[in-house]
């Protein structure tokens, strides 16, 4: 027989009480807490949340803080701009945004389809949108007329930024574009950022992106439960950004782009420093770029127009051989040697008998006999032949590396290069041998040797404070729209050139006589001292690329200005190079040059750098046969 189951006793009512009780009071008080959690703890929160879902808002962009050259110049702004936008009504028919579309198509210039798209997805998604940006002044005046007949339409004001002088200075400011993912991950948790937010790409716009942008104001608008448009709440005023006042003179800087821009191939570089600081007077690299090109541009199309922006900064990443403005190294080198007498002469027949070759010197019938302050004058080669090999090419290696050959100068620039030391050292380090013609091709700046202009700006300013090496700087100033100073750049010494005070005297002679008698003939300036070195680099890719390095000062005072000019392709150094050089020292020197020396024409004025057959001698770097 199958035993029965014992009967569970049936739970009495009290105790079926007693659970429901225990249960509610347990619903109770979860609810309790999350009523506390929402209405105390996490009140700003959601009170933040319950805003937006009653507001839209539609940002305008603030004026960037403005980009001022040392004399005032304004180099970058901002203007006003207008943007369409569109407020999706609760009752239009579904044809009204065809018809709007056809109106508007005509003002702006865009395609019927493209507007009916634009303004379907705003009617979809019940927001605001914007349909079209930076109008010009006549589509805004005839959009304002539409506005009479087509409801849900309006033009808001916003900040554009403005290049004022296209090109100018365009590698040293650089450009602004819609920001990418990579830029979103940057910003975004900033603040005052959208995704379709327009940053700065390059140069100053990006170093300096977070004290430029200023605090963006706009529209705030009550929308229903749906999401459509009920009234405008307020309009929020934008903060403008902070200014950047720059060292750079915007004479000096016309003159240095104007140089290059006549020269025989348009490319190269100027930069001119204030010796007695470092501050950087001119950055000129040619080509450049007009940033008003992107300002404007959707995404397709910046990024097709991106790719075609030349970039390449000459001035920081273009290497080349130094060719004779070396010399100025070399010769320090041979002095401090203490194995040259610079009253010894040597003769130079136009040409360097090292045994199994022969090298020429420029001046093919020689320049005879020279001795150390006329073989710099003339930039005689034979002369630093012998002078090389008796001073040895570790004399040499050192002054280059002693005067920051080899090494970047320290300039807030990306991607700045560092050039190439050449020199026995690192021959040795890859178990290589040394020759006798790298010592000869050493001695004159050609080999191996790799500078940028910027370097050989430095040098020139080191040899014009008789030995300060200078950390390069644009930037002056960051001040704020109240006038706050936020940032302040000062003086920064990147190292010394140690040499004797009479191996200065020997070489300011030697650069004076080059510029009074010699090769650098044609920067000769009325009224001022000019101390200078011309040099032409051999190029096995066509013509042979221009170097100037110089410096100047009124009767004894400290000098002024310190430039290095490359002009690829350009031939001479005397011929292309020095003349520019001339008008952008001139420029530097406008406001202390004697008025009857004074320039007559305006700095910016375009000069000539194709002097006449003959005019002034000129050199070619010694080769090998």
């Amino acid at each position: 027989m199958l035993e029965a189951l014992p009967v569970r006793a049936p739970i009495a009512a009290p105790e079926r009480l007693e659970i429901l009780w225990t249960l509610a009071w347990a619903a109770g008080l979860l609810f309790l807490l999350r009523f506390v959690s929402i209405q105390v703890l996490q009140h700003a929160h959601y009170r933040e949340l319950a805003e937006k879902n009653r507001t839209q808002v539609i940002a305008q962009s603030a004026p960037r803080g403005r980009i001022i050259s040392a004399d005032g110049q304004l180099i970058a702004s901002s203007k006003p701009s207008f943007t369409l936008v569109y407020f999706p009504g609760s009752s239009a028919p579904p044809s009204y945004a065809e018809r709007l579309a056809s109106a508007l198509s005509g003002p702006l210039g865009m395609k019927q389809e493209d507007l009916k798209s634009s303004l379907r997805r705003a009617v979809t998604r019940e927001t605001p949108a914007r349909i079209a940006e930076n109008l010009s002044v006549s589509a805004m005046f005839a959009i304002s007329e539409l506005k009479n007949i087509y409801s849900g339409i309006d033009v808001i004001t916003e900040a554009r930024r403005h290049y004022p002088f296209g090109p100018y200075l365009s590698h040293l400011v650089g450009y602004m574009g819609k920001m990418d993912s990579r830029e979103w991950a940057r910003y975004g948790a900033l603040g005052g950022y959208s995704f379709d937010s327009r940053v700065g790409k390059a140069g100053l716009e990006k170093m300096y992106e977070k004290e430029l942008r200023g605090k963006s104001g706009g529209i705030f608008m009550e929308v229903d439960s749906r999401g459509r448009l009920s009234r405008i709440l307020e309009s929020r005023k934008w903060v403008p950004g902070a200014d950047i006042k720059l060292t750079v003179d915007s004479a000096v800087q016309s003159a240095a782009e104007e140089g290059l821009r006549r020269s025989l191939s348009g490319r190269g570089a100027v930069v001119a420093l204030d010796p007695r600081s470092g501050a950087i007077l001119a950055f000129a690299s040619s080509p450049g770029y007009d940033p008003n090109a992107f300002v404007s541009y959707s995404d397709e199309e910046f990024t097709g127009q991106a790719e075609k922006i030349p970039e390449f900064n000459i001035a920081a990443q273009g290497t080349y051989p130094p060719a004779s403005i070396f010399k100025i190294i070399s010769a320090a080198a041979f002095l401090e040697s203490g194995r040259i007498d610079p009253a010894e002469k040597v003769f130079c027949p136009g040409y360097y008998d090292a045994g199994s070759r022969v090298f020429k010197c420029w001046e093919k019938k020689g320049h005879g006999r020279m001795d150390f302050i006329d073989g710099l004058a003339n930039s005689c080669d034979v002369y630093y032949y012998v002078s090389g090999l008796r001073a040895g090419p570790l004399a040499i290696e050192k002054q280059a590396r002693a005067f920051g050959v080899g090494r970047p100068t320290g300039i807030r620039l990306p991607d700045e290069k560092a050039g190439n030391l050449f020199g026995p050292t690192r021959r040795a380090t890859r178990k290589s041998y040394w020759f006798v013609g790298d010592t000869l091709n050493l001695s004159i700046g050609q080999g191996e040797t790799l500078v940028t202009p910027v370097q050989m700006a430095v040098m020139a300013a080191a040899v014009a404070s008789r030995g300060v090496l200078w950390r390069p700087y644009y930037v002056d100033s960051v001040v704020s729209p109240d006038g706050k100073t936020l940032l302040s750049r000062s003086p920064e010494k990147n190292g010394e050139v140690r040499l004797r005070p009479e191996t200065w005297d020997l070489i300011w002679r030697s650069l004076k006589k080059t510029v009074d008698e010699g090769t650098g003939r044609p920067s000769l300036i009325r009224g001022a001292e000019v101390y200078g070195k011309t040099g032409t680099a051999q190029n096995p890719h066509g013509e042979d690329h221009a170097w100037f390095a110089a410096f100047a000062r009124i009767g004894e005072e400290a000098p002024r200005v310190a430039v290095a000019v490359l002009v690829e392709h350009g031939k001479s150094g005397s011929g292309s190079a020095g003349p520019i050089a001339r008008q952008v020292m001139e420029a530097a020197l406008r406001g202390v040059l004697p008025k009857n020396e004074t320039p007559a024409s305006a700095p910016s004025v375009g000069i000539s750098t194709r002097p006449a057959a003959g005019a002034f001698p000129d050199e070619k770097e010694g080769e090998e046969n």
